[in-house]
C-alpha cells in the first residue's frame, strides 16, 4: 500500500512540474491588448488569417477544451442558438480547439454550428492567447475573447464550468458598448 501511496504521489509531482513548465512564459492577454496575429485552418480545410479580419470585422474569439463532450457542446449550441445576436451587429463568432479539421466538421456538421471553428491542434494560437488550462493543465481552458474592430480585446469571460455562460456574458459586453 505503501508502494502505491509512493507511486501516486511522484506522479502528481511530476504533473505540477510539468504543469508549471509547460505554463513559463505565457502570459495571458488582457483587455486592451492587440489580438496576436495567426493563421489556422477551419472545419472545411480553408485557411483562416487572423490579419483578414481585423479592421474589417469585430469578432468573439472562443477556446474550449474539446468537440463533442457535453460542456463544449452546450456552449457550441448556445452561440448557435444566439448567432443572430452578434451577426447582426456584424460581429464574427470563431471557437478554437486542439481537435483537428476533421474533427470539427464532424462537430459543426452534427450541431448545425453556423459559425467558423478553427483547428489549433498544436495549441500554437491557445499559447499566444496565454489560455491556462485547469486541473494542473489538464484540462485545456475555456476562455472567450470580445475584440473589436481594430484588433482590441475589449472583453474577456474565463470560466471551464459554465460554458453557456460565455455566451451571455459577450453579449452583455457588446451590448454596453
Amino acid at each position: 500500500m505503501e508502494k502505491i501511496f509512493s507511486l501516486i504521489l511522484v506522479f502528481i509531482v511530476l504533473l505540477l512540474v510539468f504543469s508549471v513548465y509547460k505554463m513559463r512564459g505565457q502570459s495571458p492577454l488582457e483587455i486592451g491588448d492587440k489580438v496576436p496575429s495567426f493563421r489556422l485552418m477551419n472545419q472545411l480545410g480553408e485557411p483562416f488569417n487572423m490579419d483578414d479580419y481585423i479592421g474589417k470585422k469585430a469578432m468573439v474569439i472562443y477556446f474550449y477544451p474539446k468537440d463533442d463532450t457535453p460542456g463544449c457542446t452546450k456552449e457550441a449550441c448556445s452561440f448557435r442558438d444566439s448567432y443572430e445576436k452578434f451577426t447582426d451587429k456584424s460581429i464574427e463568432v470563431i471557437g478554437i480547439s486542439s481537435d483537428d479539421v476533421l474533427s470539427h466538421k464532424n462537430f459543426a456538421d452534427k450541431y448545425n454550428l453556423p459559425f467558423t471553428l478553427l483547428a489549433d491542434t498544436d495549441n500554437e494560437v491557445r499559447n499566444l492567447f496565454g489560455v491556462k488550462g485547469n486541473i494542473f493543465g489538464l484540462i485545456p481552458g475555456r476562455v472567450t475573447y470580445v475584440i473589436n474592430k481594430s484588433g482590441k480585446i475589449i472583453f474577456i469571460y474565463d470560466s471551464q464550468f459554465k460554458a453557456e455562460k460565455h455566451i451571455e456574458e459577450s453579449i452583455k459586453a457588446i451590448n454596453a458598448q
